[in-house]
């Protein structure tokens, strides 16, 4: 196996696609409102709507508090948003660390389907497969928040 690598899930929606991707889209600030898992998403460079913007989430996982900065891409058409790592704990673990988040609508619900794509430091390093399980569980999270709030 090389140095680079991708994991995939895919995450049932109840909520509406549409709803869910809205929130990941330009109302990012609200997750903490979402999800536990969260603790805040700060705006560090541009602004919470704007392609190429920089944020910071501040999370905690497998019982640790850590950060990532994220440069965020969207395309609107198809539903998917970009998060291209440029600091943080994922930073400190892998040399390039992506996040693909597309929302598939369907006619009860939506399907996200999760990709991390990364790149290892040394062949012994471990793949992301904790930041794959968090984000599996902080989509269902935001989806359980928008069920609630319909």
């Amino acid at each position: 196996m090389g140095l680079a690598g991708k994991l995939e899930v895919d995450v049932e929606l109840k909520a509406s696609g549409d709803e869910f991707y809205k929130i990941f889209s330009n109302q990012v600030h609200q997750m903490p409102t979402a999800s536990s898992r969260i603790q805040a998403v700060d705006l560090h460079e541009g602004d919470w709507e704007t392609p190429g913007s920089i944020k910071l989430w501040k999370y905690t996982i497998d019982g640790k508090t850590e950060v990532f900065k994220e440069r965020v891409h969207f395309d609107d058409k198809d539903k998917c948003i970009i998060m291209d790592g440029v600091g943080g704990h994922a930073l400190e673990k892998f040399k390039k660390y992506k996040v693909i988040i597309q929302v598939i609508n369907k006619d009860e619900g939506g399907l996200v389907k999760m990709t991390l794509e990364y790149e290892k430091h040394k062949e012994a390093d471990e793949t992301p497969s904790q930041y794959l399980d968090f984000g599996a569980a902080l989509i269902r999270d935001i989806d359980e928040h928008l069920v609630k709030a319909a």
